[in-house]
């Protein structure tokens, strides 16, 4: 109940269109606490992902920019998400078809929680580590009371990573793998794994997970700024979203389609406002 307050208060406080937008919360009669939340209607990057496999680059990099303005927007108000991976980014259209990211669950910003031990890297731990292992920074490892927003920069590179590649930078079986890791060694080059990434989108993601916070960039916008020439990159993905292995990938503009038609119509996936 507490996380979700949390997640309330944190959310409303933002208007960016980039956040999935609280109207209300509060405590039933009951006890139980409720939140009003917009409907959205799509599917998580974690999702896409796992449907499309690594992203082009050009998409990839589009949707980066619209987390980066929320999170500029979270960041001016003080607030620290936490938790930034790919099944915290929901890819919904606009109205006009085109496609539009929100920045889900804010549960663990600010504060520190307790309750039960995850399931697996990819899960929230909100027992000794808050947040997912794979995503997080290594000052966030070590303690999450202490991080400042450049956590949440390392995120945002991480989870870039892997939208372009397929792989989180450190893949590990276990957390203590992951914690070696972290602490010894550095993400593998992109253009190791996809040849075809600009050396400049490289670069900017390899500075996002830098160990040392001083070392990265140090604000969002300075991040975007970054991405900023690579938005436009028209590579495609090594497979097609919604298609099969060695099919041509879409444009942005079809992967827009995509969302808005087929997988509404067919499908019906949507996160409700509960």
């Amino acid at each position: 109940a507490h996380r979700f307050v949390q997640e309330a208060r944190s959310a409303a406080q933002l208007r960016s269109e980039h956040v999935a937008h609280v109207s209300d919360y509060g405590t039933l009669q009951t006890g139980e606490p409720y939140i009003v939340i917009e409907y959205l209607e799509g599917e998580d990057l974690g999702e896409l992902l796992g449907r499309s496999g690594p992203l082009q680059i050009g998409f990839a990099v589009q949707l980066m920019q619209q987390a980066c303005e929320a999170m500029e927007e979270a960041h001016a108000n003080g607030i620290i998400h936490r938790d930034i991976k790919p099944q915290n980014l929901f890819l919904t259209t606009r109205r006009k078809g085109t496609p539009c990211l929100k920045v889900l669950d804010f549960g663990l910003s600010k504060v520190a929680l307790t309750g039960e031990a995850p399931a697996g890297l990819h899960q929230t731990n909100t027992a000794a580590i808050l947040g997912s292992p794979l995503y997080m920074s290594p000052e966030q490892m070590r303690s999450a009371r202490g991080v400042d927003y450049r956590s949440d920069i390392w995120s945002l590179g991480a989870t870039l990573y892997e939208l372009l590649c397929g792989q989180p930078p450190f893949p590990s079986d276990s957390l203590m793998d992951l914690c070696v890791k972290l602490a010894n060694e550095r993400p593998r080059p992109l253009r190791q794994l996809r040849p075809e990434v600009p050396p400049g989108l490289e670069w900017a993601v390899l500075r996002c997970l830098e160990a040392d916070p001083a070392a990265r960039f140090q604000s969002v916008a300075e991040f975007s700024a970054a991405l900023a020439p690579f938005a436009a990159h028209s590579s495609p993905a090594p497979v097609a979203y919604g298609a099969a292995p060695g099919a041509a990938a879409a444009p942005p503009q079809a992967v827009a389609a995509a969302v808005s038609n087929d997988r509404f119509a067919n499908t019906g996936n949507a996160t409700p406002s509960a």
